[in-house]
């Protein structure tokens, strides 16, 4: 048998204890808000403790967790250490948005039907907690000669963007690998994604009766002119075509809109919270400045009517850096072989917080269990699950590709 053949036996072998680990940690809810995450980890660092495997611990100040909006967080860091040579981090995250209604299975039963397992974020990215480390034992198992090291970074910010997740490892000087993974689906390796800013805005008006109605000045009319001249963006963004295989053209979405006092009541403020994907040739500072100024061109053609605009979140397109050739190499040989295709290397227009590696020099791509689209994973939607097969055959593919790095 080949170093390979023995790596893929072994995730064999040890399959349904992956499975059963992954069943674990999904049975912990991580949802996002309200972002009590803190428990996830202090379940995880005790599972990997059962493999020998020590997390350290890394709690976020409350003050820094409150201020964005969370409740709690802890970062796990594992370190792998075999020998002089380069450090390979391995990231996925725990938090993940709430199940929201429609499920037919228990989001956080960890149940398995019809070759899949259910469950929020058993696809992303629970599921990579479970073919990271898996692969790791994996590599473990040769008692092979190793030069480098692995680190397990499982973090807990990737909902809100990141900041107290990698970027604050990042910025402790906790951590500084050479190459990463993050989590990822197991049909493409993804080189590159789209960055996303979100905003706030409020648009103030003045409240009346509604019988009187022109003593006020009503603020939801004044979003409703606003939200037209934002949404006329759409049309002019799909002009605008991305070079990166992958990712199409920007976009832009409202997701949230909330005002008003009563039905009797004319409203004299309304809030919506909007969120631009930018694809990776556009400028973040240009892309702000020509909202906002679409945004107030629209409110000085509606008197009395007033915006203040907040940044809620900056997160940079990633994009590829020189010396992550070996990663994508060796994921795509790995790849073919176990999943008998080709896997291309591709943008997304996702974000995620890998960018933070990116930005921080640090060369990586995005690969781990799944399918070939986030809507065959119903992630962010009822029924999350992930294909068994994937898991099993994602995990064999990281192992071989970490032996690779490391040999």
């Amino acid at each position: 048998m080949t170093d390979y053949d023995k790596l893929d036996a072994w995730v064999n072998a040890h399959f349904d204890e992956e499975v059963r680990f992954l069943q674990e940690l999904i049975r912990v809810p991580t949802d996002t808000p309200p972002g009590n995450n803190a428990p996830h980890a202090e379940r995880t660092a005790e599972l990997l403790q059962a493999f020998g495997f020590a997390a350290e611990k890394y709690p976020v100040p409350a003050a820094e967790v409150q201020a964005c909006g969370l409740e709690s967080i802890t970062n796990l860091i594992v370190r792998r250490r075999y020998g002089e040579g380069k450090t390979i981090a391995l990231n996925a995250h725990g938090d993940v948005v709430p199940p929201g209604d429609g499920w037919t299975h228990d989001p956080y039963g960890g149940e398995i039907a019809d070759g899949k397992i259910f469950g929020r974020a058993s696809a992303v990215s629970k599921g990579d907690f479970a073919s990271f480390t898996f692969a790791v034992r994996a590599l473990e198992s040769l008692g092979a000669a190793l030069h480098g090291g692995i680190e397990l970074h499982f973090t807990y910010d990737e909902e809100f963007g990141g900041e107290l997740g990698p970027g604050w490892l990042l910025k402790k000087g906790l951590t500084k690998p050479d190459l990463m993974i993050a989590a990822g689906f197991s049909y493409e390796v993804v080189t590159a994604h789209n960055g996303c800013l979100q905003m706030e805005v409020t648009v103030h008006g003045k409240m009346a009766h509604a019988a009187i109605p022109d003593t006020g000045v009503d603020a939801l009319q004044g979003a409703v002119q606003i939200l037209n001249a934002l949404y006329a963006q759409n049309a002019l963004y799909r002009q605008i075509t991305s070079r990166v295989a992958g990712i199409q053209h920007p976009y832009l979405n409202v997701g949230r809109i909330e005002g008003g006092t009563n039905t009797n009541v004319v409203p004299g403020k309304v809030t919506f919270k909007l969120d631009r994907r930018m694809i990776p040739e556009e400028n973040p500072a240009e892309v702000e400045a020509a909202l906002r100024q679409v945004m107030a061109d629209a409110a000085a053609a509606c008197p009395g009517i007033r915006i203040d605009v907040r940044r809620l979140l900056l997160a940079r397109a990633m994009q590829p850096l020189p010396g992550n050739q070996p990663l994508v190499q060796a994921l795509q040989q790995h790849g073919e072989a176990v999943f008998g295709q080709k896997i291309p290397a591709m943008g997304t227009p996702l974000y995620t917080d890998v960018r933070l590696y990116a930005e921080a020099g640090i060369p990586g791509v995005i690969y781990g269990a799944g399918p070939r689209t986030v809507l065959e994973s119903n992630a962010k939607r009822a029924d999350e699950r992930l294909e068994l097969e994937d898991l099993r055959r994602a995990t064999q593919v990281i192992a071989r590709t970490l032996k690779d790095l490391l040999s």
